[in-house]
């Protein structure tokens, strides 16, 4: 195992003086005026650039450099679909963003309230409280114990290896100046981070390439299928088992982990949709914007910047397999193959950080581990602040709506460390599952499809009303919970399974894709079911938060805030997007 040199020592630590100075400098600013504004929207005066970089660094975070690279060890751009969803930040910005700005809320459950009402306020910041501990939480943790079990395996202190030590001190540089600085010291040491991890990941990228001989024997060694986007419904493995097709078919809505161009097709952009257009975490960096111009603008940049990963975290995992596959690298190889030559699922999250320790020649290395800390700390700081956000406005603040801001900011503070030791007593279930990037996309498509459904149907449909709201929160939620509750014995208890054939066998076994479009058709029926079967809301109350609802002055204001600049850079976003799903046909 390659160590890391004194060289990488000091570029690291020159990394943490700059963003624990950031974070200082934020915590001073927010000091002066005390305030929630200041503390979880910055003031609401962040620039467009700053935004769009924030945005792209909570997102790209600890699941794609240990996830992502690991999904592209084992299944190629299979998983890249979810990668080219910069399209979705484009529907945030464009269409939105007028509705959020306008309505000058802290949280997205705050907007669900103006739009229908407390009660679904309060379900939705229940939902997503819960989202944010079992993803961005407990996956942020994991991830920084994978790394430093990998960069530093031999570390140890009083009784825990190095897997644990990474995971919580992870958590404790992270939160010292999260808490301190809030969404400013958020955001500004996002942008440096931003500019570390691109650099960081794109040499891991070259360098990896140069290693193993270049893009061809990359091609080669992987084989057309791990290049290939569009996966068959039914895999061939199936279709020689299970005759005749008909059958087949049928089986592959259980065991199809192949990821079928189906489910990629109609069930990631629910994901998509759900976490770039209505989820807190990454919503909040563009409410911290001072106008919808800047807001808008912040969405396209974090686009562009989206359209990244393929490049820097798939191809570097799959540079992994091909290495440790064609026997360049022994050490890659035992760590990632098994004595008969299958890849190991389990090792594969491991992939980046080997190829960080032992292709990078000393000084990049570390500033490849800086873009790796850089990753992990971002997607932790942004989820900090984000449920920080949640608990204390949507929760305290209606409890205690005269508490002073001090003490509402401080509050906030205290409820992270409690979200974070629930985090870390999830890890166990990530550990038991088939991978880091597979957990993360199969808990958010339980979770997403209802929150995506009333925030979209709600903005298109102006006849939906509260009590067609809470339904379909309360359906989708259940079902989703449901799913989880099935899950987690198989994944948690040693040679656990249900009896085959059996109901609980066939909702474990469901493809999660389908099984979050059944989820999602559920919801957009009993929402529109209970809303037309029930009283019209009061239109005058929802001004300008659904279409139907605008009036003439709001579309000019909106109108006003673009022009041909960021329609070109649009179409040049949807353009790159088209042109990586035609490359990547095999």
């Amino acid at each position: 195992m390659t160590a890391l040199h004194a060289v990488d020592w000091l570029i690291i630590a020159g990394y943490f003086v700059i963003v624990f100075g950031i974070g200082w400098w934020a915590y001073l600013k927010e000091k002066q005026s005390q305030t929630t504004s200041e503390y979880f929207l910055a003031g609401r005066n962040l620039g467009w650039w700053i935004i769009g970089a924030a945005v792209f660094s909570s997102n790209i975070g600890s699941e794609h450099l240990v996830g992502l690279a690991g999904s592209g060890t084992t299944d190629g751009v299979a998983m890249a679909h979810y990668e080219l969803h910069a399209w979705c930040l484009l529907i945030l910005g464009w269409v939105m963003v007028p509705f959020y700005m306008r309505s000058q809320v802290f949280t997205m459950p705050e907007f669900l309230e103006k739009r229908f009402s407390s009660v679904n306020r309060t379900v939705l910041s229940v939902i997503s409280l819960l989202a944010y501990i079992l993803t961005k939480l407990a996956v942020g943790i994991f991830a920084g114990g994978v790394v430093f079990a990998v960069l530093i395996p031999d570390i140890s202190f009083m009784g825990l290896n190095s897997f644990w030590v990474g995971s919580i001190l992870v958590i404790v540089l992270t939160g010292i100046y999260t808490i301190l600085g809030g969404m400013r010291a958020v955001a500004y040491t996002s942008a440096i981070q931003t500019i570390i991890l691109v650099l960081g990941s794109a040499l891991v990228t070259l360098f990896g390439l140069k290693a193993l001989g270049g893009w061809q024997v990359l091609r080669d060694v992987c084989g057309s299928e791990m290049f290939n986007l569009w996966r068959p419904i039914v895999p061939e493995g199936l279709k020689s088992t299970w005759a005749p097709v008909k059958e087949a078919g049928r089986m592959a809505w259980y065991f199809n982990d192949n990821y079928p161009w189906l489910g990629m097709l109609f069930a990631a952009p629910i994901i998509g949709l759900w976490y770039w257009c209505t989820d807190q975490y990454i919503v909040q960096r563009v409410l911290g914007a001072a106008n919808e111009k800047t807001a808008r603008r912040g969405s396209i940049a974090s686009a562009a910047l989206k359209l990244l990963p393929v490049f820097i975290f798939i191809i570097p995992g799959m540079i992994a397999f091909a290495i440790a596959k064609s026997g360049q690298n022994q050490f890659m190889q035992q760590a990632l193959f098994d004595a008969s030559g299958n890849i190991i699922r389990d090792n594969a999250q491991q992939a980046f950080p080997l190829l960080v320790a032992q292709v990078l020649p000393i000084g990049i290395r570390g500033i490849v581990v800086a873009g790796l800390l850089a990753a992990l700390m971002s997607s932790l700081a942004g989820a900090f602040n984000a449920s920080s956000a949640l608990f204390t406005i949507d929760f305290y603040s209606r409890i205690r709506p005269n508490a002073p801001q001090k003490q509402v900011v401080t509050v906030g503070r205290l409820a992270t460390i409690v979200m974070v030791v629930i985090g870390l007593l999830w890890i166990p279930v990530i550990q038991g599952g088939k991978g880091l990037y597979d957990y993360l996309q199969g808990v958010q498509a339980y979770l997403a499809p209802p929150i995506f459904v009333v925030f979209f149907v709600g903005i298109l449909n102006k006849r939906v009303n509260a009590k067609g709201c809470l339904w379909a929160l309360v359906v989708g939620f259940a079902l989703g919970i449901f799913r989880l509750a099935v899950d987690t014995p198989v994944k948690m208890i040693n040679d656990f399974s249900y009896a085959k054939g059996s109901f609980f066998w066939i909702i474990n076994n469901i493809y999660f894709q389908y099984y979050s479009l059944v989820i999602t058709v559920i919801s957009v029926v009993v929402m529109l079911a209970v809303s037309y079967s029930t009283e019209e809301p009061d239109y005058a109350k929802i001004s300008g938060l659904t279409f139907g609802t605008q009036s003439d002055e709001d579309k000019k204001s909106s109108r006003a805030t673009w022009n041909k600049w960021d329609v070109i850079g649009s179409v040049a976003i949807c353009g790159a997007i088209l042109a990586a799903y035609l490359f990547f046909r095999g």
